[in-house]
């Protein structure tokens, strides 16, 4: 394995010179706004080079796909623009997608021709997924699909969306639901930029109005939409998670040298390789419940570490626009995309523990 460390050491070297060297550090959640055009050129040199997909089953093993997303953490390599087409759609399609649908899509997702991004929350529907309204309904050889979607990272850059649908009139909660696979580039739909805190905008509103999509292009059967949705969502545990780990470390001892010492970084310091242990011993598990554990923990840590920022050093945080207060800021959103603090311990409680309801 340490031969692979140095390939990708050596590679990462090689390869973040000239225009790249120029986008170390930028991107990642709260900045997708930065370099997104020389991200995206980045990234799709990384694709031609076969530094993509590396989680999909049969390209990389659990060790290798490790030590990448450290060495690339390490380097301090540009955040990539395609975690959910790579990440989510991708594995998704390799484990429900029909072969007509895994030929079409999986080699533009991999080389970075088609970006994908999730319709997952709505107005009404965040982390009580189940109560989803947007709606869909066959006409003829094609979606005919009407509804909103809110939270949607990246759709304002996105070709593609993997939409959660209510297809059949009546149903409630789980049942009745299909995931369907939509191009962006169409009158019936309009994306809406959400201004957040940090006064960038990451987040969007997507409204539906008559979309359409072709009727092969739904994942699974109809109505097997929740199935497939929870499937996906199993897919946002993973190897990577240890690249942001060492994100979150460089965070830390950046910290640690500029502000003076107390409990609470010692106290960090420990959490964080907690966490590490945590998630060394559960990457070789199916997707299931024990996901929620990383999650609570890690979106909590982070929020208090951004916290921790600005109460560590004092009056230098307050001044302009700088990387303490974005991570202080957006940090308050990681207790609530991909699942709110609440939900998880309710996973937790429920499907773990074993808790009464």
């Amino acid at each position: 394995m340490e031969s692979f460390r140095r390939e990708v050491r050596e590679w990462l070297s090689a390869n973040l010179v000239g225009e790249f060297a120029e986008l170390r550090g930028l991107g990642g959640p709260g900045r997708e706004h930065e370099a997104f055009e020389g991200r995206l050129r980045w990234h799709r040199h990384l694709a031609r080079s076969g530094w993509t997909c590396l989680g999909w089953p049969g390209e990389r093993s659990v060790e290798e796909q490790v030590v990448f997303h450290e060495e690339y953490a390490e380097a301090d390599a540009p955040a990539k623009v395609d975690i959910v087409g790579e990440g989510l759609l991708g594995p998704t399609l390799v484990a429900f997608g029909t072969p007509e649908q895994k030929a079409r899509f999986l080699p533009r997702i991999r080389s970075l021709d088609e970006l994908w991004c999730q319709g997952y929350s709505e107005p009404g529907a965040g982390s009580d997924l189940a109560s989803v309204q947007t709606k869909a309904a066959l006409d003829g050889d094609r979606w005919v699909i009407n509804g909103q979607k809110i939270w949607t990272s990246n759709a304002h850059y996105s070709d593609w969306i993997f939409v959660l649908c209510r297809t059949e009139p009546g149903s409630q909660r789980h049942h009745g639901l299909s995931y369907l696979l939509v191009p962006m580039d169409q009158p019936g739909i309009e994306v809406r930029p959400i201004r957040q805190l940090t006064g960038t905008s990451e987040f969007n509103e997507v409204f539906f109005d008559g979309a359409v999509t072709a009727k092969e292009n739904v994942v699974g059967e109809p109505g097997e939409g929740w199935k497939i949705a929870m499937a996906t969502l199993g897919f946002e545990r993973g190897t990577a998670m240890l690249g942001h780990q060492v994100s979150f470390r460089r965070q830390l001892d950046a910290i640690m040298a500029k502000a003076p010492q107390d409990e609470r970084l010692t106290r960090a310091w420990l959490e964080l390789h907690v966490m590490r242990s945590h998630t060394m011993r559960t990457l070789n598990d199916e997707p299931g419940p024990e996901a929620s554990v990383l999650k609570l923990f890690w979106g909590s840590w982070h929020r208090r570490l951004g916290e921790l920022a600005m109460d560590s050093l004092g009056p230098e945080s307050m001044i302009d626009d700088n990387e303490w207060q974005r991570m202080f800021l957006f940090s308050r959103a990681e207790t609530i995309y991909g699942g709110s603090d609440e939900i998880q311990r309710e996973i937790i409680a429920h499907r773990i523990l074993g808790l009464p309801r």
